[in-house]
């Protein structure tokens, strides 16, 4: 972790910045073969002057796609295109095949807003399942469209929908002067609306969100020294907590956003500190001659896994955030390491060495199986989505670094290429 910073740093913290398209260009490798059909008709939009900026039923149909759960169906092969439900014919759907439809419109709404509306039908009960009417400015549609996404998926599979979420990762881009330029961006998750949080000449890494996703902190290398910084994405506004010599690293956030636990080797060897951040005062938790990095913290705040290798070898332990003794919590092969819980508190996911390789695997904490989810030679950096639906890792395409997300069960596989540059050290966002 020493390092001697070679090049001055080159450091901006940008406002807003909103791409045309996205950064991110998904595509979906695997899915689930038995996949629900359903139909998403394009919303009629006649009464609005000079159209809409986006597709807002197509936005839909993506989500929905990735989430691998779902199949919608081509509209080439729509027999007609409802907007209203005395204009829906349900022997034609069911002709199709089709499990469930959605349709929709807008319409002018008031003080120069729009008025969104959407209807979910079951196709062979006949009968609506949900509907909404959503206010919206123009340049909300897509986060609108979302949400639609968000309450179809929580309708049809009783899990609360994530596409409203966003992700933070590290790019890393290299110049014509032979310079690599690292930036941290924040995108939706879909890989669009991306902004830039902070770009540098020096390395950034391990984005953490806070837990009401009005903040990220990270690491920084600027002034010769890794430091944290906390960065409040609003405003732009960023904040360095106290940085010590040696080891300033693997800033997470507590659930209630009081306190961040992070490694620190101010006293010698590599531990894990408790950051009051209303106070701004450190508390050691671990007190061990060996590497104790890479904390995170359960969903009830309680306790708190991290990567050690007081055994001899890279394994996961717990403890209480009051300290005592660490327990071990992985036994199966040699390596295991940069851990984080499940949205639930179930489950954890993991680096996990197969036969020199690292993939992404999971952890029931209470049966003790590993799941291993991914067959990449060097997968890393995993982070859930707050629903606990799909996890979020990198990994090598080649000899590049990109993005991809496997649904906790393996079955749903998808890549997430960046448009130039490698991406890696990806954070889903929590819920808004």
């Amino acid at each position: 972790m020493k390092r001697i910073v070679k090049i001055a740093l080159l450091l901006s913290i940008m406002s807003s910045f909103s791409a045309i398209g996205a950064a991110l260009k998904i595509e979906i490798t695997q899915g689930i073969s038995s996949a629900q059909p359903i139909a998403v008709v394009p919303f009629s939009s006649t009464q609005i002057v000079g159209g809409l900026p986006v597709d807002i039923a197509q936005i839909v149909s993506d989500d929905l796609a990735r989430s691998g759960r779902f199949k919608p169906l081509s509209r080439f092969d729509m027999l007609n295109k409802p907007s209203t439900a005395e204009q829906v014919n349900f022997r034609n759907w069911q002709s199709l095949g089709q499990d469930n439809l959605v349709i929709g419109k807008v319409t002018p709404g008031i003080n120069g807003l729009l008025n969104v509306q959407f209807q979910l039908f079951d196709v062979y009960k006949g009968e609506q399942l949900t509907g909404f009417s959503i206010p919206a400015s123009r340049s909300s549609l897509r986060g609108v469209a979302h949400r639609i996404s968000d309450l179809i998926y929580e309708k049809l599979t009783g899990q609360k929908g994530a596409f409203s979420t966003r992700m933070a990762y590290v790019t890393s881009t290299r110049g014509a002067s032979g310079k690599t330029e690292y930036k941290i961006q924040v995108a939706d998750a879909d890989g669009y609306d991306t902004k830039t949080i902070v770009t540098s000449s020096e390395p950034l890494m391990s984005p953490s969100w806070s837990p009401r996703g009005d903040k990220i902190s990270y690491v920084s290398y600027e002034g010769q020294r890794s430091s944290i910084y906390t960065q409040t994405l609003k405003t732009g506004q960023r904040e360095k907590l106290r940085s010590f010599k040696g080891i300033n690293g693997a800033p997470s956030w507590s659930p209630d956003g009081s306190q961040l636990a992070l490694t620190l080797s101010k006293d010698g060897s590599a531990d894990i500190y408790i950051y009051n951040v209303i106070a701004r005062s450190f508390r050691r938790l671990t007190r061990s001659y060996a590497i104790d990095t890479e904390p995170d913290w359960s969903p009830d705040g309680r306790q708190i896994i991290f990567t050690s290798d007081r055994g001899g070898k890279p394994q996961i332990y717990k403890m209480s955030v009051n300290g005592g003794k660490a327990g071990r919590v992985t036994f199966e092969g040699s390596y295991n390491a940069r851990a984080s819980f499940s949205p639930d508190g179930k489950n954890i996911v993991m680096v996990h060495r197969v036969n020199g390789q690292y993939r992404i695997a999971t952890l029931d904490l209470k049966t003790g199986f590993t799941n291993i989810l991914t067959n990449g030679q060097l997968d890393e950096s995993p982070s859930y989505a707050p629903n606990g639906s799909m996890i979020l890792y990198s990994t090598n395409d080649g000899l590049k670094s990109i993005l991809a997300a496997v649904s906790s069960d393996g079955k749903v596989r998808q890549k997430l290429r960046l448009q130039g540059g490698e991406v890696r050290e990806p954070a889903w966002s929590p819920f808004k």
